[in-house]
This record gives C-alpha cells, structure tokens and sequence, in this order.
C-alpha cells in the first residue's frame, strides 16, 4: 500500500503563490506518476498537473497552464506544485494522486490514479 501525505495549502489573496508538496510512502516502486486533482464545493473532482517519472513529461490542465508548475523527485516520490497569479477560481481542495505504468494521460482521469492523498485546502480570496 501507498500513502501520500500533502502539505502546503492555505490562505493566500488573488496574485499571490503556494507550494504545495506531496511525499509517497509505503510501496512507492509501484508508483510511475504523480500530480494533483482538485475539488471545489459542489464541483467534481479535477484533473490540475502531472508528471511521468518515465518519460519526463508534464502535463497542465488548460486552466492552470502558464501559472502553476510542477517538478519532483522520482527517488524520492515526492511532487510539488508551484501556483502563481491565483484566482479566487482556484480556491478548491488539493489532492495529491499518484498512478502506476502508462502514459501521462492516464493521470487526467480519476479512473487513472491508484492512489490518493487526504486533500489541503487552498483558498484565495478577491
């Protein structure tokens, strides 16, 4: 079994940054990707970045792309994500996710994670 374990949410203004960081533990052989999802109330869950330890590639779901990044450490099974210029439209729960073989697509639906973390929340208010 894996266990993701997040921190670095919080409160921040509209234009401000986060980091939030993920660290796998457990049986992370069994761990070829990494990203995070997100849910906002009343909302389903959303696909927001993810990396492939094989392949390099990152992948940003259009609303975030240009102002969030995402960066990790394979040997570690740690994964971070740096959000720039917030919106008050980000404001949401952040689940760390972590998927095994396949391609980065995989990592955009919730039927490609394997394992998930408890959520952060970020807020930003207007």
């Amino acid at each position: 079994q894996v266990q993701l374990v997040e921190s670095g949410g919080g409160l921040v203004q509209a234009g401000g940054s986060l980091r939030l960081s993920c660290a796998a533990s457990g049986r992370p052989f069994s761990i070829y990707k990494m990203g995070w999802f997100r849910q906002a109330p009343g909302k389903e869950r959303e696909f927001v970045a993810a990396i492939s330890w094989s392949s390099g590639m990152a992948g940003f779901a259009d609303s975030v792309k240009g102002r969030f990044t995402i960066s990790g450490d394979k040997d570690k099974n740690t994964v971070n994500l740096q959000m720039n210029s917030l919106k008050p439209e980000d404001t949401a729960v952040y689940y760390c996710a972590a998927g095994g073989p396949g391609t980065i697509q995989t990592m955009r639906g919730i039927g490609g994670i394997d394992y998930w973390g408890q959520g952060t929340q970020v807020t930003v208010s207007s």
